[in-house]
């Protein structure tokens, strides 16, 4: 029979694992990673991504290799997907080709369609499933969310699927035929005609600079379902009230975006995990009084609720795959493009703006690779309003440095924060008053921050007003060890806002809006649970909805 090439990319995992079943309905199976140097080239690219994939590709090939069938392994190939995939197909002939259903950014877009225009050059069929509700040519929303929760509702796939059998790397008698030992998968690179085992490749070797940082989350299946099982049973009851915090989110926050991001988990299971332990967490609460019980349930629903918004921001780059480069809204074109600072990106990359809070966070994320989402917010509103940078150059950047890159997500929030959609109210975050809000005693800030560590409160979050007698008793010295702010705060954001403004009240770009709504715009409130700030979701109604949306990141 045929061998059925199954092209594992964001989606690392054997577990409710749709094109692996489909795969092995239909012939012997060949598992395939491709690392491809090109996609590794991108700006959205970064050592802590390859990293975490090289970890969950680790126990990807353990996964196949604990069925005991012969010729269970992952295999890897270092290449260009085309022509690794024509270098495959001369050597074993490929039957027929199946993955997941990928909205990655504009070069997977484009690797996706090269690979299928080989397929249909060579005859070989390529199957295409859902792991996520993101309708292909999608025009409008009316009967997206039915088709979310059918998704959603489905019984996972299981594993192993019956019939499962594994093909051969090569024939028989190939010196190549049988490899992959230790503790990860030899990796294969084609080259005069043959495959020749290559090191896998580290992140100079793939053009990347080889930092990451120190404490992200590790990759894989076990830290997965380790971090959901402990969010499930003990963290979720914070999660409600904890989770805009920089102090309380890292616990509150269910910690799951990377494992989803990747594939390691699937967000079905992770979806039906949620509203088991939510139902069992809310039949025992009333019966025992239990409040962790109820807490829990609490916690459960409002995440179930921030789940739904996972597909409905990846669904707005699958129908505008140019909103990774364009204003989703092209009567923003113009706006912020020409007013580009280097020095004011330098500086922000740097932790370095002056405000506290926004430099302290920047700290953190280099440090962990990860940030509660209201800090994500201020830091494009930093940004895109006081600093007026354009969002797509912050955008690169900060997704280098979320090891949860998700392109659906990011892109869409990227326009969202920075007020370009034409649909959401102005998100503008003074760092100033977030800090109050959220790290009043000084905590964050003073953590990753240990020039201020000795500043007293009343100081700490605007340190360039003390006077120069208490810097020299607190051993600081602004402008020295300490930033002063790169700009009058209060001024440039009352700038920035009368230019947005200005902009939205013009009558071309209000008469604009309704076309995103149509195309992008969410049919109804949240599908159950509480938003961010513990309010109930408004009742459905006719018609568009409402300008704001809650945000998912």
């Amino acid at each position: 029979m045929a061998v059925q090439i199954v092209w594992f990319k964001r989606d690392l995992r054997v577990h409710d694992h749709a094109p692996l079943a489909a795969a092995a309905r239909a012939g012997p199976v060949l598992p395939l990673y491709i690392v491809e140097p090109s996609l590794w080239q991108q700006p959205d690219s970064a050592a802590q991504h390859w990293g975490f994939i090289r970890e969950s590709l680790i126990e990807l090939d353990a996964a196949l290799r604990a069925t005991g069938l012969p010729h269970a392994r992952l295999h890897v190939a270092v290449g260009e997907a085309v022509p690794v995939l024509e270098a495959l197909h001369r050597h074993i002939g490929i039957g027929a080709l199946h993955a997941h259903e990928e909205t990655g950014n504009a070069h997977t877009y484009a690797r996706d369609e090269a690979v299928r225009r080989w397929a249909r050059s060579h005859g070989i069929a390529v199957h295409e499933a859902r792991q996520f509700a993101v309708i292909r040519g999608l025009r409008q929303r009316d009967r997206w969310l039915a088709h979310r929760e059918r998704l959603m509702a489905e019984p996972a796939v299981p594993w192993p699927p019956p019939r499962l059998t594994f093909a051969r790397w090569a024939d028989a008698d190939d010196t190549v035929a049988e490899f992959g030992h230790g503790e990860a998968p030899v990796a294969w690179h084609w080259q005069a005609g043959r495959w020749a085992p290559v090191p896998w490749p580290d992140a100079p070797a793939l053009g990347l600079d080889p930092w990451e940082p120190p404490h992200r989350q590790r990759g894989g299946r076990r830290a997965g379902e380790a971090t959901l099982t402990d969010f499930l049973d003990d963290r979720a009851a914070r999660y409600r009230g904890g989770i805009s915090s920089p102090l309380s989110a890292p616990q509150a926050c269910s910690r799951l975006s990377p494992y989803l991001a990747y594939g390691v988990l699937g967000l079905r299971e992770v979806v039906q995990a949620t509203r088991a332990r939510r139902a069992e967490a809310a039949a025992m609460g009333p019966a025992t009084g239990a409040a962790l019980e109820r807490r829990l349930a609490a916690g459960l629903r409002a995440f179930e609720s921030r789940l739904y918004w996972h597909c409905h921001f990846i669904q707005k780059l699958e129908s505008e795959p140019t909103l990774e480069w364009h204003n989703l809204h092209r009567g923003y074109d113009g706006l912020r493009e020409d007013d580009w600072n280097p020095a004011h990106f330098d500086a922000l990359r740097q932790g370095r703006t002056g405000w506290p809070l926004v430099d302290a966070c920047i700290a953190g994320l280099h440090d962990t690779g990860w940030l509660n989402f209201r800090m994500r917010a201020m830091l494009v509103s930093v940004a895109a309003y006081p600093l007026w940078l354009h969002w797509r150059g912050i955008g690169h950047w900060l997704a280098r440095l979320f090891l949860d890159y998700e392109p659906g997500i990011h892109w869409p929030q990227m326009q969202m924060q920075s007020g370009t959609t034409g649909i959401n109210a102005t998100r503008v975050y003074n760092p100033i008053k977030q800090a109050l809000d959220h790290d009043p005693q000084g905590l964050f800030v003073r953590r990753w921050l240990p020039a201020l560590r000795r500043v007293p409160d009343a100081w700490l979050f605007e340190p360039w007003r003390m006077p120069p007698d208490l810097q020299r008793r607190c051993g600081v010295t602004v402008g020295v060890d300490i930033p002063t702010p790169l700009v009058d705060l209060e001024h440039a954001l009352r700038r920035a806002k009368a230019r947005l403004h200005e902009r939205r009240a013009q009558p071309a770009v209000r008469a604009q809006a309704s076309a995103v709504v149509q195309r992008h715009g969410s049919r109804r409130g949240m599908p159950a649970g509480r938003d961010e700030h513990g309010r109930e979701p408004a009742p459905r109604r006719r018609g568009p909805p409402p300008a704001a949306q809650l945000s998912l990141w």
